[in-house]
C-alpha cells in the first residue's frame, strides 16, 4: 500500500493510501482526519464517519424476519458489498444470523480489510467462521441459474437505486435485476437495499416485480438529504 503526500480540502489533510486500477475502474483509499473513504472512478461511494445507516440495512432485515415469522432458525444473508464494513461486523456480532456470505468484486477493498486499515471497521468479522467473502460481482452470482437462496439480501451497491456510479450496476435496480433478487430469495424472505436517497420510483419497481410490505426507513445526515433504507418481502 502506497501513501501520497497529503492535500488540503479545506481545514483537513487528505492523503491518498492506495490506489488501484481494476477491471471496473479505478478504486482508491484515502484518509481525511480520522475518517477513510472509499473513491470509485472519482465519485465518492462511502466513508467511516457514520455507519448508521449501513447497520440498519441488516437490522431492519432481521426485524422484518422477526415479525413476519421467518421459518429458519438461524436465516441465512447475503450482503452486497463489503465497503467500510460496517454492515458486515454488525451482521456477524449478532449470533441468530446463521450464514452470512458477503459479495464484493474489488480485490483491492477486500485486501483494505484483510491487511488495511478497514479491517478496524469489519472488526474481525472476516474470521469469522459463518462469514464466506465472495469475490465475484453480484450481478453474475445473482443470475446463476443454480443459486443459492437466503432469507435475507442486504445490498449497499454504489449510491443506491437513482445514483449509480459503475453503469452496470444500474441492471440490478431495473425490473430485471429486481426479479432475480426477488428468485434469490426464499419464501418470506426480505429484501434490503440501501440508498444515499429516497426514491419512489424505485418502491414502485419493487412492488411491480412481486414484492410486498415495500417500506422506507430514513436516516438523518449532517447535510443534505437522509440517506434511506428500502425494505420489502417477498410473501410466497
Amino acid at each position: 500500500m502506497t501513501t501520497a503526500p497529503p492535500e488540503r480540502d479545506g481545514h483537513e489533510a487528505v492523503v491518498t493510501l492506495d490506489r488501484r486500477e481494476g477491471p471496473y475502474g479505478e478504486v482508491v483509499l484515502r484518509q481525511r482526519g480520522r475518517d477513510f473513504e472509499i473513491i470509485a472512478n472519482g465519485c465518492f461511494l462511502m466513508d467511516t464517519a457514520d455507519g448508521r445507516s449501513e447497520r440498519l440495512l441488516i437490522q431492519a432485515a432481521l426485524d422484518e424476519l422477526d415479525r413476519t415469522g421467518c421459518p429458519a432458525e438461524r436465516p441465512s444473508v447475503l450482503i452486497g458489498g463489503l465497503g467500510v464494513g460496517f454492515s458486515l461486523a454488525y451482521a456477524a456480532a449478532e449470533p441468530r444470523w446463521g450464514r452470512i456470505a458477503v459479495v464484493e468484486r474489488e480485490t483491492a477493498i477486500i485486501d483494505w480489510h484483510r491487511a488495511g486499515p478497514l479491517g478496524a471497521f469489519s472488526d474481525g468479522a472476516l474470521d469469522d467462521e459463518r462469514v464466506e467473502v465472495l469475490h465475484t460481482d453480484l450481478l453474475e452470482y445473482l443470475a446463476a441459474a443454480d443459486g443459492e437462496r437466503y432469507d435475507a439480501l442486504c445490498l449497499d451497491i454504489d449510491n443506491g437505486p437513482d445514483w449509480t456510479v459503475t453503469e452496470s450496476n444500474d441492471g440490478l435496480y431495473g425490473a430485471d435485476g429486481l426479479a432475480v433478487l426477488w428468485h434469490r430469495l426464499r419464501s418470506g424472505g426480505v429484501l434490503a437495499v440501501w440508498s444515499a436517497q429516497p426514491s419512489r420510483a424505485f418502491e414502485e419497481a419493487l412492488r411491480a416485480v412481486g414484492f410486498t410490505d415495500v417500506v422506507t426507513h430514513e436516516i438523518p445526515v449532517a447535510r443534505g438529504v437522509p440517506d434511506v433504507v428500502h425494505l420489502a418481502r417477498r410473501a410466497d
